[in-house]
């Protein structure tokens, strides 16, 4: 017999049910001829957004300036466009050399993390989270620590329970600001709290801003970079989201705050970046066009834009369920759904995410799967119309009905 070939143990703690085996079974259904709901994933393009003309252009006119490797922090065009957004923001400090380009923040975060980790550090995580931060902790010997942000809360932190779990071993602390999946947008106070226990502890600040000009309802984003002085911040966007960019796979990240007592890091950073090279060529060019372009993504989210009005499709439907609840998403590009579980003894959102795709034909993400202990909620992405959400959100409180009718006894 041939001995089985062993793999990364680590692998056996990390989650990515984003495209993970409910995935699978949605392609396997696809193919049988059925056709499948994909509420999944936060991928614009699958759902007939696109990136805004400016931003391809600007890769179309430089294609022929991309056939060689660039610095392994990104082209400097890009980085000084990338630059100038901190210093608006008050944050004079960076330069060209604290700012590195990645494929996509996804590179980043695991960049990041290995650049900054050794075995047994503890990175403190929101629950949810966006569930890639947990897993790169994970795979670069760290680990994990979720703060939790209840729905009971509007999915937000207390900085008291954040520093209760604060040790001897922490190293950073991430934040996911608006938060992917429940919406969540931090109001500056709560910030100015965070950015002081990161000071007063002495924590590398992780601020995952993919989706900053991604709001509602006059909700506003106040950027961590400029409350963070006396500690290390890194600062993660790029083009995914409010550009439609998914597939272009750029990402940057920022280092300010206190640079300097960050020397050793940063190298460690410029190090880990050489050793791949350097990121994607092409789609660096599209960063300047995209960030002292037009703004094309406010108009997204206010009343008659797409988002805004998927948004309140979901808002309403729920509304109207039986089983369902939401707390209004005050930003990006998700809504964090619960289900009344009440008459449905061990319910368990992995099973109904399975159920619900083989019987319905709808794919969604098991709330569980965003590192948080209780196993009642399900991330559905905004991006379809919004006549699309509200027949889909109808059918999985149709469903959930039928489910609790056959778990109720019948009387004799």
């Amino acid at each position: 017999m041939l001995r089985p070939i062993p793999h990364n143990e680590r692998l056996a703690d990390v989650r990515y049910d984003i495209r993970g085996p409910l995935h699978a079974r949605a392609l396997e259904l696809e193919q049988q001829g059925k056709s499948i709901v994909r509420l999944n994933i936060g991928n614009p393009g699958r759902f007939g957004f696109e990136a805004p003309a400016h931003v391809r252009e600007a890769i179309a006119r430089h294609l022929k300036d991309s056939e060689a490797y660039c610095h392994q922090g990104g082209l400097t065009e890009a980085r000084e466009a990338i630059a100038e957004v901190m210093h608006a923001r008050g944050v004079h400090e960076v330069g060209v050399p604290q700012v590195f380009i990645g494929n996509g923040v996804s590179e980043l975060i695991d960049l990041s993390l290995r650049g900054l980790l050794n075995p047994g550090d503890e990175v403190l995580v929101p629950a949810p989270d966006y569930p890639l931060w947990t897993a790169a902790v994970i795979l670069n010997d760290g680990q994990p620590v979720h703060y939790p942000c209840p729905p009971e809360r509007l999915g937000l932190p207390d900085p008291a329970e954040i520093e209760r779990l604060i040790g001897p071993r922490t190293r950073a602390i991430v934040v996911i600001n608006p938060n992917n999946p429940n919406g969540a947008v931090y109001p500056k106070p709560l910030l100015e709290a965070i950015a002081r226990l990161a000071e007063k502890h002495r924590l590398v600040v992780f601020s995952d801003e993919i989706y900053e000009g991604l709001l509602y309802e006059g909700a506003q984003f106040h950027a961590l970079a400029p409350l963070v002085r006396e500690s290390l911040c890194i600062t993660m966007s790029g083009l995914s989201k409010m550009h439609r960019a998914c597939g272009y796979r750029v990402g940057w990240m920022v280092a300010s705050g206190r640079i300097q007592a960050a020397r050793d890091y940063l190298k460690s950073l410029d190090l880990l970046a050489a050793l791949r090279l350097c990121s994607n060529v092409q789609g660096q060019w599209a960063i300047p066009a995209a960030l002292r372009g037009p703004d094309t993504h406010s108009a997204l989210c206010r009343p008659g834009g797409r988002l805004y009005e998927t948004r309140a499709a979901l808002l309403r439907a729920v509304a109207r369920s039986r089983h369902l609840r939401v707390v209004a998403p005050m930003g990006a590009m998700y809504g964090f759904v619960g289900v009344d579980t009440r008459a449905l003894p061990g319910f368990d959102d992995q099973q109904f995410a399975y159920e619900l795709l083989d019987q319905r034909q709808i794919l969604i993400v098991p709330g569980s799967s965003f590192n948080v202990a209780y196993r009642d909620h399900f991330r559905i992405t905004l991006l379809p119309e919004a006549a699309l959400m509200e027949r889909v959100i109808d059918q999985i409180d149709d469903f959930i009905g039928a489910l609790v009718q056959r778990a109720t006894p019948r009387v004799a």
